[in-house]
């Protein structure tokens, strides 16, 4: 059988050629020359240190990594970070996930706020996208996503810390427990009330607020009325700060304040002089508090002039660890990463290490107790099993 082409149909013939034999190698070099990371944090509003933070300690690693020359394959990447401003809402959680989503990053490393990650986790599940969160309210693993991944304790632990810290610790009886309205606020402060009411310690005065209220002339009034001794809050930092200064107006500062991790900021560190007592739980261990965290406070101040206000070593540690899933996957399509990221037991240069369970809980994971004192936060104990 003969084959005759016309000279056209010859060059069809070819191009068609040249387009499949195209298409074959791009098969085969499945990894992009720009691997694009999301970072999604509030980096605008009352917690914008916080989420400057985070994002800082992205940016750090992924300076590292690209000036190490990075590899996957063998073949040379560059990481782009990709960073949004959820300003602390669920709604704009949700939008700015999206917004990630089709900038075609392969993971996330957010959010902050625990209402927000658990709003923009189904985003990213459906595109098989991991997210890394900071977020401590147990919720977050139990959306039934394979894509969600806690860098420290949740809630549950710390809400144990809270409540039992504060009843074997403080001599007080009479105790006031308040909180932000937020998923994160309302469970980690049920939490410690149900610790409270275990130890039978008295609550006199239990309050819910917004996450935003910083006007508590009011409530200041009601704590010296029912002689508060002890505050335990999950109110925000700048909140506390407001706070304080409504006590102190009216003359009644005697009084031990004990927070969550939101108020364990270098912002809060303003009011360690009016309480009589100001202490935080967290399950973000200050970087100085490991071995290998002198070295990166250095490089740290050195490139942004400022000290951590949060947990940027956390999410240092997390891009490393992106990283390293990669490499193992030899891969950068998400849903590679996010099984590889189950499996890895992950370098972290700071922390040491970060392992996650089926549910994407930190195995690592412990709380901290800590008092203001001199402008800085010391460390009174930690523990993996309150």
């Amino acid at each position: 059988m003969q084959l005759n082409l016309s000279r056209r149909g010859a060059v069809r013939l070819l191009t068609l050629s040249a387009v499949l034999s195209s298409a074959l190698l791009q098969g085969c070099d499945s990894v992009p020359s720009v691997i694009k990371i999301g970072v999604a944090q509030p980096l605008t509003g009352n917690l914008s240190a916080l989420g400057q933070d985070l994002l800082n300690g992205v940016n750090l690693a992924v300076e590292e990594l690209n000036k190490e020359g990075f590899k996957v394959k063998g073949k040379a990447v560059t990481f782009e970070v990709v960073a949004v401003d959820d300003r602390a809402s669920a709604d704009t959680g949700k939008e700015v996930a999206q917004q990630l989503v089709d900038a075609g990053v392969v993971a996330v490393i957010g959010h902050l706020n625990s209402g927000v990650s658990i709003a923009a986790a189904p985003i990213y599940a459906a595109k098989g996208i991991p997210q890394l969160a900071i977020s401590t309210n147990p919720k977050f693993t139990e959306l039934g996503l394979d894509t969600t991944f806690r860098l420290v304790a949740n809630d549950n632990l710390q809400a144990k810390a809270i409540g039992s810290y504060s009843a074997s610790q403080f001599s007080g009886t009479k105790f006031a427990l308040l909180d932000d309205g937020t998923p994160y606020g309302k469970d980690l402060a049920a939490g410690a009330g149900a610790q409270l009411k275990a130890a039978k310690k008295e609550v006199v005065l239990q309050q819910s607020f917004d996450d935003k209220t910083t006007k508590f002339d009011e409530l200041a009034a009601k704590i010296k009325e029912t002689g508060v001794e002890v505050v335990v809050s999950t109110l925000n930092d700048f909140q506390i700060v407001a706070l304080l200064d409504a006590l102190k107006a009216i003359s009644y500062t005697n009084i031990k304040v004990l927070g969550g991790d939101t108020i364990k900021t270098t912002l809060m560190l303003k009011g360690a002089g009016v309480a009589n007592g100001l202490f935080a739980t967290s399950p973000i261990l200050e970087a100085r508090e490991f071995t290998a965290g002198s070295a990166f406070l250095d490089k740290y101040r050195a490139k942004y002039k400022i000290d951590p206000a949060y947990a940027g070593h956390y999410t240092y540690d997390a891009m490393y660890v992106i990283s390293a899933a990669i490499r193992r996957a030899e891969s950068a399509k998400p849903q590679d990463i996010t099984t590889t990221l189950k499996k890895i037991d992950g370098y972290a240069p700071v922390t040491g290490s970060m392992k996650w369970d089926a549910q994407g809980e930190q195995r690592y994971g412990v709380i901290g107790v800590y008092s203001a004192n001199g402008g800085l936060w010391e460390s009174q104990m930690r523990s993996d099993n309150w």
